[in-house]
């Protein structure tokens, strides 16, 4: 997925790319138009009883001062759900640290504001194209040690933390190749360049006491490969807490991801054909019928590690579409919050982290939608009202599951 949250927009697109860009997930079921310019893009867990909160509350309650803002309110436990958001920070090296300390801040006030306990960080990786070997940080992947810095600052607020690579797809050949579709040369060889990358970041998130690390997003055509078990393996003896993989939709539902992690969590951005009236209902029911394709009943071990729409007309048709922009509608993209934080309710779901807030970004400000992306839900008062009422419903979680 991408940059999506307020990543520069392509100035213009032939007709017929835009076509391919908004038909092919309707036509192929095949992964959201996410590459975007030069950028990219849960987890599941799972008892304990967590105490209602007053769904009506717009600020947080027992807080506790931290000395940069206040704690949540309910610290998350293993068996309640994650009430989560997903970050996407690409680096900039001339902000100084305490810049980044100061913004970190800024996010976890806002998402305690809406009663989350969960962040995750999305940051890229990058690659050489579609048969590259190689995987490497560039100049807008956060270090290890700027890292650990934020950590610190969600750590101190209460939140259960999550770090999450993802692979940038300008060199991808978008929309055509995308992350789901890299086939290395060498896939032996493309692995070590792999775990090589991940071990800083498995260090400092064992010395952070980061909740979760996601070893791999989105990677379709690499779900399965052997090598996993052994990449998996290390990264275990460096990192003690849980290891996870976030599949795309279109691969969870079609079959088994078989990948050998603690956990798997689902970037889902199911199409649905209804109009942008459809009620909160119909949604249910049009993510029911994607689900029911890979199971029915409860999903105890799922996470939406991504869930989001634009707050557009047209958008329930191809919700992973984060970069066109047609005119506003606040009521699709409240609408679908609902309808989605129903559906992890009903299916017991693990949780579901929100797409998303570029950590740069002022989530206190209305969005400019002149040049933000219509996935922005920071500072529309109906998205947020709708994430507010579903982190304080009554849900307890899908509880502890040891199988």
């Amino acid at each position: 997925m991408k940059r999506r949250s307020k990543l520069p927009l392509l100035a213009a697109l032939p007709v017929f790319v835009l076509t391919v860009v908004i038909a092919a997930p309707l036509i192929l079921g095949s992964h959201p138009v996410r590459w975007q310019n030069g950028s990219a893009m849960p987890h599941l867990v799972v008892g304990d009883q967590s105490k209602k909160a007053d769904p009506a509350s717009t600020s947080p309650t027992n807080t506790q001062p931290t000395g940069r803002g206040v704690r949540v309110d309910r610290i998350w436990k293993p068996g309640m759900p994650q009430w989560g958001v997903q970050t996407y920070w690409e680096e900039n090296r001339k902000q100084s640290n305490a810049y980044i300390e100061r913004k970190a801040g800024e996010l976890a006030d806002y998402l305690i504001g809406l009663h989350a306990n969960a962040v995750s960080i999305s940051f890229p990786l990058y690659t050489g194209g579609i048969t590259s070997t190689t995987i490497s940080r560039g100049a807008k992947t956060p270090s290890p040690q700027r890292m650990a810095r934020v950590l610190q600052v969600f750590n101190d607020a209460g939140l259960r933390t999550t770090i999450r690579p993802i692979m940038d797809e300008k060199s991808l050949n978008p929309p055509r190749g995308w992350r789901g579709s890299i086939e290395p040369a060498s896939r032996g060889a493309w692995f070590v360049s792999y775990s090589r990358f991940l071990a800083p970041y498995l260090q400092m998130a064992q010395k952070s006491k980061v909740t979760t690390v996601v070893v791999g997003t989105e990677l379709n055509s690499m779900e399965g490969d052997p090598h996993w078990k052994s990449l998996v393996s290390k990264a275990g003896k460096i990192y003690s807490g849980e290891i996870a993989y976030d599949a795309n939709w279109d691969n969870y539902v079609a079959g088994h991801v078989n990948m050998p992690v603690d956990h798997l969590g689902v970037d889902a951005y199911f199409p649905i054909k209804v109009p942008d009236t459809a009620s909160v209902n119909t949604l249910v029911a049009g993510w029911n019928t994607w689900l029911d394709k890979k199971k029915r009943g409860p999903l105890p071990k799922i996470v939406l590690s991504e869930a989001g729409i634009g707050a557009m007309n047209g958008a329930y048709h191809a919700p992973g579409d984060f970069y066109t922009r047609r005119a506003v509608n606040p009521n699709v993209q409240a609408n679908w919050y609902t309808a989605i934080c129903r559906i992890v309710q009903q299916r017991k779901m693990s949780g579901v982290y929100w797409w998303s807030i570029y950590f740069d970004d002022d989530p206190n400000t209305p969005p400019d939608d002149r040049a933000a992306s219509r996935l922005d839900f920071a500072g529309r008062p109906r998205s947020e009202k709708a994430i507010r009422t579903c982190f304080t419903s009554d849900y307890p979680g899908p509880g502890t599951h040891n199988d």
